[in-house]
């Protein structure tokens, strides 16, 4: 019964978010642990009448390692590729140079089969993308993005001469997008980041999950220093230092959750686009507009957060304001 339910979801990804056409060429990413949701995205590929093939791929070692040559290769000749695996191959150059070879992108990064069935891949993405598009419009370019929230995060960055990304969960040509989640984001410019991280609601990798207390992360010169807290800080702060490699310090990302379906699970894609919600991404830069490869990306999130772009409030202690700030 369960593969039967999931096709209502795959049917979503497919023909909404991946637009997929009749003729085209479809390649799906997948592990062994996720070979059913691969399947049933294959199926509904096939009612399309365009052409998938499964590329079955032995986990990474760690989130943003680069997929195998020919799998690069194929996600570089395909018109679509999908990416339904559990350790993220997001923030790698084989899905920087599949979309500018003109592919479309889908991440089904840390999924399970019941995200399918009930999740928020089931929102409304055509509805929810004009709201998307206005807060990246005031994400662009800024030149002081001012975040702070009711649990103590106060972060300051600029994002002046930097393009952001409305991901709407919907691709057109030349574009990826991480389903279910709807955010607008930007990579801040290297350095600029300086302030405090209160994380009050989710690292949604290495076993965290949705946290139990708070993780609190010092930030200067777009790096950061020092990472305090419990349990579930000790593990964040061992897991970046056994990378081996600076560049996991790195504040890579501020993206707001913007997807009304979206609920806190513990998993990646459904917490970060929690509405209202924002995640600071550290790590790898480069999918996003940044400059930084690392050995990682991660996001960190939280709630009840005010967000000030240049002056003005787009979010108030956890309303989005978009639509009355004038965009």
């Amino acid at each position: 019964m369960e593969k039967i339910l999931m096709a209502k979801g795959s049917k979503q990804v497919v023909e909404v978010c991946a637009q997929v056409k009749p003729g085209e060429i479809v390649s799906i990413i997948a592990e062994p642990k996720t070979i059913e949701i691969a399947e049933s995205i294959a199926a509904a590929v096939t009612v399309v009448g365009a052409e998938p093939t499964i590329l079955l791929i032995t986990p990474r070692h760690t989130d943003g390692a680069e997929p195998p040559v020919n799998v690069a290769e194929a996600m570089k000749s395909s018109d679509v590729f999908i990416s339904a695996v559990y350790t993220s191959i997001t923030h790698t150059f084989a899905v920087k140079n599949a979309v500018n070879n003109g592919a479309r992108g889908i991440m089904l990064t840390q999924f399970e089969n019941k995200m399918l069935i009930k999740s928020g891949v089931h929102a409304d993405f055509h509805a929810a993308a004009p709201v998307c598009k206005s807060v990246a419009q005031y994400l662009e370019n800024a030149n002081e993005i001012h975040l702070t929230t009711t649990h103590g995060t106060d972060l300051r960055m600029s994002a002046k001469g930097r393009k952001s990304n409305a991901m709407t969960g919907i691709v057109e040509s030349g574009e990826f997008a991480p389903v279910p989640t709807i955010e607008a984001n930007v990579s801040p410019l290297e350095g600029s980041a300086s302030g405090k991280i209160v994380v009050n609601a989710s690292i949604p990798y290495i076993g965290i999950g949705i946290v139990k207390e708070n993780v609190i992360v010092t930030v200067e010169n777009g790096l950061i220093t020092s990472i305090e807290g419990g349990h579930e800080a000790k593990v964040l702060r061992e897991n970046l230092a056994s990378k081996n490699d600076p560049n996991v310090y790195n504040i890579a990302e501020i993206g707001v959750g913007l997807n009304p379906e979206c609920q806190f699970n513990g998993l990646m894609l459904e917490d970060e686009g929690v509405f209202g919600s924002v995640h600071i991404g550290i790590g790898s830069s480069i999918t996003l507009g940044g400059t930084v490869k690392a050995a990682c990306h991660y996001d960190l999130i939280m709630t009840e957060v005010t967000l000030v772009v240049d002056g003005v409030t787009i979010i108030k202690d956890g309303e989005v304001l978009v639509n009355k700030v004038g965009v």
